[in-house]
């Protein structure tokens, strides 16, 4: 339902939040009650499509909608191993077992690409997950190409591979066993608490020099955390999976990601502190990206939930950005510029040489690599 009021009163609301955010608080939003359990805010059509709907009051009451329940979308993949040249990241190569993701972050920079499957990048990028059901056959067969070279694969750059849909599937299981088997590196990144129970193959591949984890803690704050993620671990449990990896061996990393200026980067030093105390040997942040679609869907969470923070919070973003809400450059989409992102690089910097953390991930081994044996099918008796 469009917002209503006298004309002066609509006036004071563009004021206090600018023309383009009054707009999207105006724009017709899906009812609260069907968002349980979701960031987004709305469902806009994805940028490609032809068609478009928009709500408006006609004075018909409808039947009640029912929520939006997480849809699977089995998925036979024609390949596994995506690779990149990237200068901003350290690998050239990454596995990603799901599209979509449920853990529902506001913020996240991966839902943009749902649009390329026809999907809304708001309330679809959560509830219409693509399963890789033969992730785990691919990459065996690219891994028995006698010319594939190995380096560490990243697993978790885009969608979080240990998402809830993860417990049913256990794709990440079957493809940790692969590369178990034929001693490849790995890194991954996740920030939820079922990794644990991958711990038995980690271990294994730990004590080859195989493996590295990064765990990812947006704030200490439950709270916040489940308004900016609400299906993913809490805090708590992140902290715990990261002890429980430090403690059987596994390179770990916590993660500050990503920093929202004014909502939850004063938290940075107890973020790092929690991870050092819970046994992480190395520590990164991001600051916010609002890439595509993530620029409305981002101020919407923000205008629902923080509305007397919203011209601050956008304002250090366009500080931190070179005037603009978003900057794809290389070298400066991560970390920001100005000083609001120097100051922030400062303070991590302070930060880590305090607590004895460093920056760069383990030299994984790649010279026990043994290229995967094919699955030969079994020859007919006639």
């Amino acid at each position: 339902m469009a917002q209503t009021g006298s004309g002066e009163a609509l006036d004071a609301r563009r004021r206090l939040f600018g023309t383009r955010d009054f707009d999207l608080l105006s724009r017709p939003v899906i009812d609260s009650a069907r968002l349980r359990g979701r960031g987004a805010k709305s469902n806009e059509a994805g940028r490609f499509e032809v068609h478009r709907r928009e709500m408006f009051a006609d004075g018909w009451e409808p039947e009640p909608e029912e929520g939006f329940e997480t849809r699977e979308h089995i998925e036979r993949a024609k390949s596994i191993i995506t690779r990149n040249v990237s200068p901003d990241v350290g690998f050239d190569r990454s596995i990603n077992p799901y599209r979509g993701c449920e853990h529902g972050c506001s913020y996240c920079y991966a839902r943009p690409s749902h649009a390329y499957l026809g999907h809304s990048a708001g309330v679809d990028f959560e509830r219409d997950i693509y399963v890789k059901v033969n992730a785990a056959e691919l990459l065996r067969t690219e891994l028995a190409n006698p010319r594939y070279k190995p380096r560490p694969i990243a697993i978790g750059t885009n969608t979080d591979p240990y998402q809830p849909l993860e417990r049913k599937h256990r794709l990440m299981r079957s493809i940790l066993k692969v590369l178990l088997e034929t001693r490849h590196p790995v890194t991954i990144v996740t920030k939820s608490a079922l990794i644990v129970r991958d711990l038995d193959i980690l271990t294994k591949l730990a004590k080859h020099n195989l493996v590295a984890v990064g765990i990812s803690v947006t704030s200490m704050d439950h709270k916040l955390s489940r308004f900016m993620e609400p299906r993913a671990s809490t805090p708590s449990r992140r902290l715990e999976a990261l002890k429980l990896l430090s403690e059987a061996g596994i390179p770990t990393r916590i993660m500050a990601s990503p920093m929202i200026p004014a909502i939850n980067d004063h938290e940075l030093e107890r973020i790092l502190d929690a991870g050092k105390a819970q046994g992480a040997t190395a520590a990164s942040f991001i600051v916010l990206r609002l890439p595509g679609e993530v620029r409305d869907i981002f101020r919407e969470w923000l205008l629902k939930t923080y509305p007397d923070k919203v011209r601050h919070v956008m304002n250090l973003v366009r500080d931190m950005r070179g005037g603009k809400e978003n900057d794809p450059r290389f070298g400066s989409r991560f970390k920001g510029e100005g000083p609001y992102a120097l100051l922030m690089q400062q303070r991590f910097e302070k930060a880590i040489a305090r607590l004895g953390l460093e920056t760069g991930g383990p030299a994984l081994r790649t010279d026990l690599f043994a290229h995967a044996k094919k699955d030969e099918p079994q020859l007919s008796l006639f």
